[in-house]
């Protein structure tokens, strides 16, 4: 067999199953040293799976791995770590109640010459591997104060403090700024030039023609191929790549008639939780007509995601404003209150918030309309298992059955069957945070097409997202948050992309 230097990783013949699911089947995959090599695929391809197992997270599989010519068998992500083997999760792995810094060094602590832990050097090479990623954080910061885009800069710090030899980036950019990406792309070239190998999976297209050296295919967890120059790709072959057909249908708003008010927030304000004096955002009004979406675009920062928590009653305490929901002033306590007014939020950790992960599909998907599958005061499986299959089929859910347990679904499974969650509530306003976070471009279309049909069924609906051109093609008004208010408002047909940004950095 040939040698080839440029191939510092390889995984032979990889397959792994779930309970009866192949998530993948006799995979290939070569790994070029110093390259960003980008693996595509729809959403539930075994993308995931497969960086698991290339990183110990997984040791039970099928197939052989080969680091430098040479086989490999990681039981845990430390034997991975040791060998090089880095990895950036798509999920957050961290543990909420240490430091920052503590979630860095934990399992490799920094000890002095007592053999007492040196907090002081760990901190100091925490605030380094920040200030590498332009990123202030204070290095004895607690992880649970933090917000998902700056546990995801914590994520990546963690793996920096590794020499790594493989980097594996799975979504590393999903919840982080502009600048934090530019940030991190610094950091890839840099690694790149010290001859460091890449794996790299994202869904945002236009950010992998940035960096990508050559894209790999994966499709119903096979191999499906590979563009060994990124440069001559084009996003209608990766698209082919990933789902194995041209999407010409690209999604299309289509016009709702817009009904009533269904929903009306007034003079809504949240102080800052360490300095009441100053606000997280001040006097946020605005309404939402039955059948109208409205995004609510911002920068990290700008307070998009706590006006949200904030309108189903996270901040009831420090909060101030009213909220209307069919014109009726109702009191938002807590989310218990929101749901029994007709408000149902996707949160946007799904994991986190949105799911109970050991529990089956049709268990999860009835856990907040509970009182309409209780016979004669029990539970009443049969009925459970209904609902679930209906929104299985509506959303179509990727599964063998709605007895599978949800944390062997892929991330954007996942998130359908978090708003199958809310669905089977029968909301009056749906809040949406992030809803297509770690999706796939033809799952995307799905939830797009669904979040227009719920519209056209007279359904208010406030999505939140960090993509700006996910809220122009979905909303039919823009609403931009910008040093605590609301500066600009935008209708989908005369909105401009530039003319956002330029709203949203003021």
């Amino acid at each position: 067999m040939e040698n080839r230097p440029d191939i510092l990783f390889e995984a032979k013949n990889i397959t792994k199953t779930f309970g009866g699911v192949t998530a993948l089947d006799a995979v290939n995959l070569e790994v070029h040293r110093g390259k960003v090599n980008v693996i595509v695929g729809e959403n539930g391809a075994g993308k995931s799976t497969l960086m698991k197992i290339l990183s110990g997270v997984y040791p039970d599989y099928e197939g052989t791995l080969i680091l430098d010519h040479e086989e490999v068998h990681f039981n845990n992500p430390k034997d991975a770590m040791a060998r090089g083997i880095a990895i950036i999760h798509q999920e957050l792995n961290l543990i909420p109640y240490l430091t920052i810094a503590q979630n860095i060094f934990l399992g490799r602590e920094i000890k002095n010459s007592y053999g007492l832990l040196d907090s002081r050097a760990m901190n100091e090479k925490t605030k380094e591997l920040l200030t590498r990623l332009d990123c202030h954080l204070h290095p004895r910061t607690l992880v649970s104060k933090l917000r998902v885009g700056e546990q995801q800069m914590v994520e990546i710090a963690k793996a920096l403090l590794e020499k790594a030899r493989v980097l594996i980036m799975d979504e590393p950019t999903s919840a982080i700024s502009d600048s934090e990406v530019a940030s991190l792309f610094k950091i890839i070239k840099n690694l790149q030039n010290q001859g460091v190998a890449i794996l790299y999976i994202s869904h945002k297209l236009d950010e992998l023609f940035a960096i990508a050296d050559r894209f790999i295919g994966l499709r119903d967890g096979k191999m499906v191929g590979t563009i060994e120059d990124a440069s001559t790709a084009k996003k209608e072959d990766l698209i082919r790549l990933m789902v194995g057909r041209d999407i010409k249908n690209v999604f299309e708003k289509e016009k709702t008639a817009l009904g009533d008010e269904i929903f009306r927030a007034e003079n809504m304000s949240l102080p800052r939780f360490n300095n009441p004096s100053e606000y997280i955002f001040k006097d946020i009004s605005f309404t939402v007509k039955k059948g109208e979406v409205l995004g609510i675009f911002g920068l990290m920062g700008a307070g998009r995601i706590e006006l949200l928590e904030t309108l189903f009653g996270l901040h009831a305490k420090t909060m101030s404003g009213n909220i209307y929901v069919d014109k009726v002033l109702v009191n938002i306590r807590n989310v218990m209150d929101a749901i029994k007014v007709g408000m149902g939020p996707v949160p946007e950790d799904r994991k986190q918030d949105g799911l109970v992960l050991p529990m089956e599909i049709f268990k999860n998907v009835s856990m907040a309309s509970i009182a309409s599958v209780v016979k004669n005061g029990f539970l009443h499986e049969k009925s459970e298992a209904d609902l679930s299959k209906k929104y299985i089929e509506w959303l179509k859910i990727k599964t063998l059955s709605e007895k599978q347990l949800s944390k062997n679904l892929s991330g954007g499974n996942q998130q359908k069957v978090v708003l199958a969650k809310w669905l089977a509530t029968n909301p009056k306003v749906l809040f949406l945070d992030e809803p297509t976070r770690g999706i796939d471009v033809n799952a995307k279309n799905e939830i797009y097409h669904l979040i227009n049909n719920l519209a056209k069924e007279g359904l208010g609906i406030i999505v939140v997202s960090s993509e700006l051109p996910e809220i122009m093609a979905i909303s039919d008004r823009i609403l931009v948050l910008s040093d605590a208010r609301i500066n600009g408002e935008f209708h989908q047909k005369t909105a401009k992309e530039e003319d956002i940004m330029q709203a949203a950095i003021l």
